[in-house]
């Protein structure tokens, strides 16, 4: 890709980002509130609606680069195809925009929260938890799973903007190949841990939840938050470490 302003950063990853955020986080509402048109729709159609909310939210963040997780990110400037002195600005904007999201999605289901039987269950709309908590394992399976998609990035041809056209690249697939990636990630690793796999997707949503007036809400579960961003900012690391040793070959 051409180079990326600061500005483009700010911008396209804070709206890309919320994006990404409101449609996540919405289709999770969508399948728990028990006022919800989808309640118990399941897991399946979650993970469709998280593969395709990373589409729509790329696809709109195409011009900052579309990293919208700091583990892509880092995994990227490791990686050497981001600078190291953009990495802060766009980690910034992520977790804004991320926060920005949870609260939209607040918004857009307000009257159901407050419809909402099992207030105390809420917390998972907008981060995630291990069905067996164990930190060492669960972290396990975040670094799993973000290596994966990271990897997938830094591997698959480049989507570049030339002369003001958007050259798709994974064979024209474009970030509709990331869906597909966030998608098995999600069915075959999400199952542990909600596969957080971006630590801006977990963390400003968490922050966001504690500011939300749900009476009666679950416990933010602060001791587990760690382990959402851990995992994923290792796999992203380990990612951009093996794709350097191997771009060679």
């Amino acid at each position: 890709m051409s180079a990326v302003s600061d500005g483009q950063i700010w911008l396209w990853e804070i709206i890309g980002t919320a994006v990404l955020i409101l449609l996540g986080a919405g289709v999770v509402a969508g399948n728990n509130l028990v006022k919800s048109g989808f309640h118990n729709s399941g897991g399946l159609f979650i993970n469709f609606g998280w593969g395709l909310a990373v589409f729509a939210g790329a696809s709109i963040a195409w011009q900052s680069g579309a990293h919208l997780n700091p583990a892509v990110t880092l995994g990227l400037a490791i990686a050497d195809k981001t600078p190291w002195s953009q990495v802060p600005i766009y980690i910034c904007a992520q977790m804004i925009g991320a926060f920005i999201g949870a609260m939209l999605c607040y918004a857009a289901y307000k009257k159901n929260f407050d419809a909402d039987p099992h207030p105390e269950n809420t917390r998972g709309i907008f981060c995630t938890g291990p069905q067996v908590k164990n930190y060492f394992w669960n972290t396990v399976t975040e670094v799993i799973g973000t290596f994966v998609l990271v990897f997938w990035i830094l591997r698959s041809p480049a989507i570049s903007q030339n002369g003001g056209t958007l050259d798709l690249g994974n064979s024209g697939l474009g970030y509709a190949g990331v869906a597909f990636v966030v998608l098995v990630i999600g069915n075959s690793l999400g199952g542990p841990t909600g596969y957080a796999i971006n630590p801006a997707r977990d963390l400003a949503p968490r922050i966001a939840y504690a500011l939300m007036p749900i009476k009666g809400k679950g416990s933010l579960e602060w001791n587990y938050a760690w382990v959402p961003v851990v995992g994923p900012i290792i796999g992203g690391a380990l990612a951009g470490g093996l794709f350097l040793l191997t771009q060679n070959v």
